[in-house]
């Protein structure tokens, strides 16, 4: 994509809504000159804030709703009221029609998948889109997914998740053969449910294009960096994506006790905290924020409900760079070369929660 990127905004999305979404789209347009905006949301609340961020202004498209969904509704309950009228809605729309190239939102995961899907519709041969993200390891990143768009799996729909976590692979990091792991119990091919072990053995037979098909994965392999892109069902990928974070913050929390512990460990501090600088820095949530719903007509990006502007500004970027690198090109290419052999039927959907 050569012309500049759109992006449409959900501004009423998240715990904070206006203000961190309008701060975060400034941090946004100062690192991509080229980005333009579409906003939605209430217009008493979002004009202040524009108004303090001209440049932003000067490339924003708003128009005002009067209805936002809100954090703890029902996927269907904020469908029936916030259908064709809602900020988030109208955001998920504007990339239908073409006004906008992507959707960014903060707001509630199981409304905006529910809209997503009923608005911007699956792609042919994906029975069920999936929330892909960044994982930070030690070797860089990761792509994981499903990380709580819907509970199960039958074996092809773990394929499904490899081929689109693939394509997603190759755009961030500029890679042509990704490797893929399936997130098991044991890295041999009798362990695991059958699901994930039929799952294995079509994809090591397929032989697909543009992937690398590693075999099993473990948890300690999230964090290690072993594949490029991790595959598990939502309800696993959920729990391990909470469990992480719950972990980073328990971390920081050790460090700080431990720091403020005794005269000796305040100088210690004072010593080395370039190298703990350094390491917050690393475990920074805020800078792999954002979620990215595959297999839908159309790039929705998902934010943390709970994020700041710097947070959200993350997840801004990621569906700025969705768009350039044409992600949905390369997503209907792999998926397209993707035989399908006959499945069991597929397990029913369950949106995950945030």
């Amino acid at each position: 994509m050569t012309r500049p990127v759109t992006i449409a905004l959900d501004a009423m999305g998240g715990d904070h809504g206006p203000s961190v979404v309008i701060p975060g789209a400034a941090i946004t347009l100062e690192r991509r000159p080229d980005a333009r905006f579409v906003i939605f949301g209430n217009e008493a609340e979002i004009a202040p804030l524009l108004d303090a961020h001209p440049k932003l202004k000067a490339v924003t498209t708003f128009h005002h709703t009067e209805v936002s969904v809100k954090m703890d509704d029902k996927p269907s309950q904020a469908l029936r009221y916030g259908r064709y009228k809602s900020s988030m809605w109208r955001a998920i729309d504007a990339t239908k029609t073409g006004e906008a190239d992507v959707t960014v939102s903060a707001g509630n995961t199981g409304a905006l998948m529910a809209m997503s899907r009923f608005c911007l519709k699956s792609m042919p041969q994906v029975d069920r889109p999936a929330i892909a993200c960044l994982w930070p390891t030690v070797r860089g990143e990761s792509v994981v997914l499903d990380v709580g768009a819907t509970i199960g799996a039958d074996a092809q729909h773990l394929v499904d998740l490899a081929v689109m976590g693939a394509a997603m692979a190759r755009v961030v990091f500029d890679l042509d053969r990704p490797s893929v792991g399936l997130l098991n119990v044991g890295v041999e091919e009798i362990k695991g449910v059958e699901a994930v072990k039929e799952a294995g053995r079509i994809l090591r037979e397929s032989n697909l294009p543009h992937l690398d098909y590693h075999g099993f994965v473990e948890g300690d392999d999230l964090g290690k960096g072993t594949v490029d892109v991790v595959v598990t069902e939502g309800f696993t990928g959920n729990i391990a994506l909470k469990t992480a974070e719950g972990t980073a913050k328990q971390i920081g929390e050790y460090l700080r006790a431990a720091m403020g512990r005794s005269l000796m460990s305040k100088i210690g501090y004072l010593l080395a905290r370039g190298a703990f600088a350094a390491l917050k820095d690393k475990m920074d949530p805020r800078k792999v924020n954002g979620g990215v719903f595959l297999g839908l007509e159309g790039i929705v990006i998902k934010s943390h409900g709970g994020t700041d502007a710097v947070g959200f500004a993350s997840a801004t970027e990621l569906g700025y760079e969705m768009a350039r690198e044409n992600l949905m090109a390369k997503v209907r290419e792999m998926v397209a070369a993707t035989a399908r052999p006959s499945a069991a039927p597929a397990v029913p959907q369950v949106a995950a929660g945030e």
